[in-house]
């Protein structure tokens, strides 16, 4: 069977059915262990204080901020290529989700920079990358609502995503691209000296593991929600015409 075929908006709406409460619920598990483990069972560290902990919301959260518009990017690609409406759906679907993660990272961001930097906003160029990022974000989802053919809506969005998709990764690498910039480097690296230690790495990735699935749960039940949107829009169409 072609892997299409899963995206058939039917056989999307069976497989999903019976996977969406697993993954709400491991979403949940990760969620509770990994902030329950790293806010209350953790050290402060030796420079921050216990400030640090906000890095159990603040990496997941920009890190599924960016990842969020990549989906939505290859979603939308794949509409561009394929005419396939569930991508279309799927993409728009996760706006939303993503906006919010986006929201998340900016707070957090503001409120563990204010003790580190002396201010909540520096006009670093990660930080103000990821603040153009929330406003594509804004953008996006605006556009969506405001065009009333879904075909047209998707073509446009799709357009808008791939000029977005740069400020995603200026979000993801600006550290690398510029030196001088105030936000320190990752927190997760395949090079151990640029690493969390220990002691901080493993709930966080118990934490980025718990948004992960928070995101593919919502995403999937959004995507449900768009389909039987679009087949509601159908029938009163057809409805009318009779």
């Amino acid at each position: 069977m072609s892997l299409w075929e899963y995206a058939n908006p039917k056989r999307f709406m069976g497989w999903t059915r019976p996977l969406l409460p697993w993954t709400f619920a491991l979403a949940v598990l990760c969620l509770v262990v990994g902030l329950v483990w790293g806010f209350f069972f953790t050290p402060d560290d030796f420079r921050q204080g216990s400030t640090v902990k906000i890095i159990y919301l603040h990496v997941p959260s920009a890190l599924m901020a960016i990842n969020a518009w990549i989906m939505m990017l290859v979603a939308s690609v794949i509409w561009v290529v394929r005419r396939h409406h569930v991508s279309a759906l799927a993409a728009r679907a996760a706006a939303p989700v993503g906006v919010v993660f986006t929201l998340i990272a900016l707070i957090t961001g503001g409120i563990w920079g204010q003790p580190m930097w002396g201010t909540y906003w520096a006009w670093d160029p990660r930080l103000t990358s990821f603040l153009i990022l929330f406003l594509f974000y804004l953008g996006y989802i605006a556009l969506w609502e405001a065009i009333e053919d879904p075909d047209t809506a998707a073509d446009l969005t799709a357009v808008l995503c791939m000029v977005g998709s740069v400020f995603a990764i200026l979000s993801r690498y600006a550290v690398l691209f510029w030196n001088q910039g105030l936000h320190q480097g990752a927190s997760l690296s395949l090079d151990k000296e640029e690493n969390v230690a220990d002691v901080f790495w493993f709930p966080l990735l118990v934490c980025i593991a718990g948004f992960v699935l928070l995101f593919i749960a919502l995403v999937l039940m959004r995507t449900r929600t768009e389909i039987r949107a679009r087949r509601i829009r159908a029938l009163e169409a057809r409805a009318r015409r009779a």
